[in-house]
């Protein structure tokens, strides 16, 4: 499949504040060079589903799926954490094979990917995020797969991009 970019909104891109949550999920350490976090994230994908972690996660305020990238050692080019949960309204439960992370209140710049995530749709957004300017806080990002991402092949998928104030 082609390289392309024309299935992000570029009209939804705004600035946000959000106010600190908590997640609870499965993780992995991985890092943006030679396609390796496309690789783990993957297969963390795969684990979430065929492992039905979803209905594992205690606490849970819906059944959003959070794909969370935190704990960043400096920029996009070193490693993070991506956690893929649920956000919950307490950490005091966290299952076994199980990571809590709570993400701080920060500004946010939001995105919209549109398209068929089977068909990596998100991960080109993310692409094009790297490529801008946006004075990033490299504290976390993450993207919601709520209602509107329920068919994969025709999903709206929201990115959140940590900024400095």
């Amino acid at each position: 499949m082609p390289f392309t970019f024309g299935q992000i909104n570029h009209m939804m891109m705004q600035k946000v504040k959000i106010e600190k949550f908590k997640v609870i999920g499965i993780s992995v350490r991985t890092y943006n060079i030679n396609y390796q976090a496309q690789q783990d994230i993957g297969l963390l994908w795969q684990s979430l589903f065929s492992e039905n972690i979803i209905n594992k996660i205690p606490n849970k305020e819906s059944t959003d799926i959070y794909c969370v990238y935190t704990n960043f050692e400096g920029d996009l080019t070193l490693p993070y954490d991506t956690i893929l949960g649920c956000k919950v309204s307490s950490l005091e439960d966290i299952p076994d094979g199980m990571v809590g992370h709570q993400i701080e209140g920060s500004s946010y710049i939001q995105h919209l990917a549109n398209g068929n995530v089977n068909e990596g749709v998100v991960a080109r957004a993310w692409a094009e995020i790297w490529e801008k300017d946006f004075n990033r806080s490299y504290t976390s990002g993450f993207d919601v797969y709520g209602d509107k991402a329920r068919n994969p092949e025709d999903a709206e998928v929201d990115i959140f991009v940590a900024v400095k104030r």
